[in-house]
């Protein structure tokens, strides 16, 4: 199985095309091709499906556990600058298919802009349990600590949390226990946030399926989007993390778009005998 490394501000995924795959890709050897010790070592698998009859290519997207994810933004971008290294795309925009909906895309430089489509704060779109109202300053103990949360989906859900500091200790600390909270029956991903000026925010990121993550592309425009909801911030916001920068616009509707860098590391092989393996 053919496959090529990208990352985006550390955020790292294999590229695979779904037409050369020899074996079913499967949760249990999706774990192991994720394995840094044992395998090829990502934070998870993007495949690429066979462009559909209008020409709209669509992804596929793996979490290093096992699991699925409805979007992703470093994914969306890795793709799409993986389209255009292949010269499937140039300069021009285009539509990537996910789970959580369609993207626009478009190639420019060193840079990928992606509308992501709009954000909810709908707790039955997102979902989060209880009765129907937008999660927006919540109030919601974890342990010892008051939290005020802000719930969020842009085609995956998110829950965003301000505080006036933040760190990889803590996200490590709050970000699983707030994954797997009974209010998030389809769990969730966490950003920590930590507002700097009126144009931008820094985050840490605990990814549902994956664990701490040094930068996130969705995480990102949904701690903006929630920032410019509780009146923190204005578009446009630059997010800060510890893998780096994405730049966020957040329009008056709420459609929200990003910009920023994705790029190849190197291009591998699973050997037939890994393939065949048992974990």
């Amino acid at each position: 199985m053919r496959f090529s490394k990208y990352q985006g501000l550390g955020n790292d995924y294999l590229v695979v095309e779904a037409a050369g795959l020899r074996c079913p890709l499967e949760p249990a050897l999706v774990r192991r091709i994720c394995d840094r010790h044992r395998g090829a070592g990502s934070d998870g698998i993007l495949v690429l499906e066979a462009p559909r009859a209008d020409g709209v290519a669509a992804v596929r997207i793996w979490n290093p556990d096992g699991s699925e994810a409805e979007k992703s933004g470093n994914g969306v971008r890795i793709v799409a600058r993986y389209l255009h290294d292949e010269g499937r795309v140039g300069s021009e925009p285009f539509v990537l298919e996910t789970a959580g909906g369609p993207v626009r895309c478009r190639v420019d430089g060193g840079a990928i802009d992606v509308d992501m489509g709009a954000v909810s704060f709908d707790s039955r779109v997102i979902p989060v349990a209880g009765a129907a109202r937008e999660v927006v300053d919540e109030p919601l103990a974890v342990g010892t600590r008051a939290l005020r949360i802000t719930a969020v989906t842009i085609g995956n859900p998110h829950c965003v949390v301000v505080l006036d500091a933040i760190s990889e200790t803590l996200a490590c600390e709050l970000g699983p226990v707030l994954e797997r909270h009974p209010l998030f029956p389809n769990r969730i991903n966490v950003q920590l946030v930590q507002v700097l000026d009126a144009h931008a925010i820094r985050i840490e990121i605990w990814e549902r399926g994956a664990g701490y993550t040094l930068a996130s592309g969705s995480s990102s425009c949904a701690a903006a989007a929630a920032c410019v909801r509780l009146g923190h911030c204005a578009s446009p916001v630059a997010v800060h993390m510890p893998g780096g920068r994405l730049d966020v616009r957040v329009a008056p509707d709420w459609q929200v778009g990003m910009t920023g860098p994705a790029t190849r590391v190197y291009v591998g092989e699973l050997t037939p005998a890994f393939l065949a393996a048992e974990a």
